[in-house]
């Protein structure tokens, strides 16, 4: 990375550190706080990122499943490739019955991206969209009634992304071949065997998930400033009120991880009013699974 690359970046950590802005129901917030990063296509780091046909790839995996799932609900999934566009974001919006999800070139060419954490930033939009409850309610993110907005708040869009999305995308690939390619932690690799009963088809994708929150939570470390985040570190804050703001880049790992450990069925559907429903809930007796405290406060 250039000098003055390196001096944007940090002028991004010191906003970003400072601000709570998150994807809101207008669409004009997005996957981070609104920051003036840009990664134009012929700034492509040479440590990472993903090439425009792996953009397109990790897209295509997810919106061939979730288009008709959303097709069923009356609306259409509009999902905008904005290669060509530097900004390092991710969008989620309605409008009427279209409900659109933009990506953005910037995001992809960020040296921590992956095809697969790719792929969990297009599951988080459509989280936004369908994920469940909790929600940021009609009052806007700041609260309000959680269950008459549109759209499912960061922490829970997150969560449903592994819970879920991830799952459905990737369920008929080789994950077991796929997570071989890896340096996966051994605490990964134990848990999922753990939760799975060393099941090898659902430990590699307890696995593979859980890796793409990694590249996604290393975003918003390096984009933050934060300490790497690490799988046997998690969050210890415990909130008084579920935050419907974004977590901190810890707190966003754990959730992935969790919801990759969650062993509910992926094709029961979540509600968008039921907390519980479809979820692993600490109501129901889960002790590992469920949404980490340091966003979700359970209301039950």
């Amino acid at each position: 990375m250039s000098k003055s690359m390196k001096m944007m970046t940090m002028v991004v950590g010191l906003s970003l550190a400072g601000s709570a802005l998150t994807c809101t129901e207008d669409g004009k917030g997005g996957l981070l706080p609104e920051n003036d990063f840009y990664i134009s296509v012929g700034q492509k780091s040479i440590n990472g990122g993903i090439s425009e046909s792996e953009f397109n790839k990790a897209i295509d995996q997810v919106e061939v499943i979730y288009a008709p799932i959303i097709a069923s609900m009356g609306a259409k999934l509009d999902i905008e490739r904005n290669w060509t566009d530097g900004t390092v974001n991710a969008y989620a919006s309605q409008t009427g019955k279209t409900w659109k999800v933009a990506m953005f070139g910037g995001l992809a060419r960020h040296e921590t991206i992956t095809k697969d954490g790719m792929a969990l930033v297009v599951c988080h939009e459509i989280g936004h969209h369908i994920g469940g409850a909790p929600k940021k309610g009609g009052g806007g993110w700041w609260g309000g009634d959680t269950s008459s907005g549109w759209a499912s708040n960061e922490g829970q869009a997150d969560y449903f992304a592994t819970l879920k999305c991830l799952r459905k995308t990737w369920i008929n690939d080789n994950n077991e071949a796929i997570v071989k390619s890896m340096a996966v932690p051994k605490s990964v690799t134990d848990l999922c065997k753990s939760t799975y009963r060393n099941n090898r088809v659902d430990t590699a994708l307890c696995v593979r998930t859980s890796m793409a929150g990694k590249s996604v939570a290393d975003l918003f470390s390096a984009l933050s400033k934060l300490p790497e985040t690490k799988f046997d570190t998690p969050d210890t804050a415990v909130v008084s009120s579920t935050d419907h703001n974004h977590p901190k880049a810890q707190c966003r790992l754990d959730t992935y991880f969790q919801g990759s450990l969650c062993d509910i069925n992926m094709n029961e559907d979540v509600s968008q009013t039921d907390e519980v429903r479809a979820t692993c809930h600490g109501s129901l007796g889960h002790r590992i699974g469920t949404r980490p405290l340091c966003w979700f406060k359970p209301s039950k």
